[in-house]
């Protein structure tokens, strides 16, 4: 996490510049990940900062954060999500996940309840593009007390297609 506070203002969060990820097409092969589970009511997450805490403890234990870090949330249930955070290298004893496909991205800002809108203009946007949608992944880029410091709430969708 070290790495991530040397880039930021607030000694968390990194500011997010949205350029490099809107409206982009990325392809991942075998790109590593841990793998953890938050629980959620409705999409609202319980634990989320838990999670990311004991997860980025075995991160930092062992040394593995990737270099440009990435946390995708697969929103797969309204009971929980599954988080994935980029890294360099497997880790013992945790969940590791292989992801490959490619993704077209784009970015939004706004408030989370937003969220519905954005994943229909997600899905029109593939369409535009002659492609067919998968899944998709989301990307939120700061915590919400980042956020509210840097003035807006960026996340980026991940569509598989």
């Amino acid at each position: 996490m070290d790495e991530i506070d040397d880039q930021s203002e607030t000694g968390c969060c990194p500011r997010f510049y949205p350029d490099p990820w809107d409206e982009k097409e990325i392809t991942f092969e075998d790109k590593l990940f841990l793998k953890d589970h938050v629980t959620s009511i409705f999409h609202i997450p319980l634990n989320f900062g838990r999670v990311m805490t004991r997860s980025m403890k075995k991160i930092e234990d062992t040394g593995t954060l990737a270099p440009d870090p990435l946390v995708l949330s697969d929103e797969n249930s309204l009971w929980g999500s599954d988080v994935y955070i980029s890294v360099n290298e497997e880790i013992l004893g945790a969940k590791m996940e292989k992801i490959s496909g490619t993704f077209l991205t784009k970015v939004f800002e706004g408030p989370y309840k937003s969220m519905g809108k954005w994943m229909k203009e997600m899905e029109n946007y593939v369409r535009t593009k002659g492609k067919e949608l998968k899944k998709m992944y989301f990307y939120y880029t700061t915590c919400p007390k980042c956020a509210k410091f840097y003035g807006k709430n960026y996340v980026v969708i991940f569509a598989e297609v």
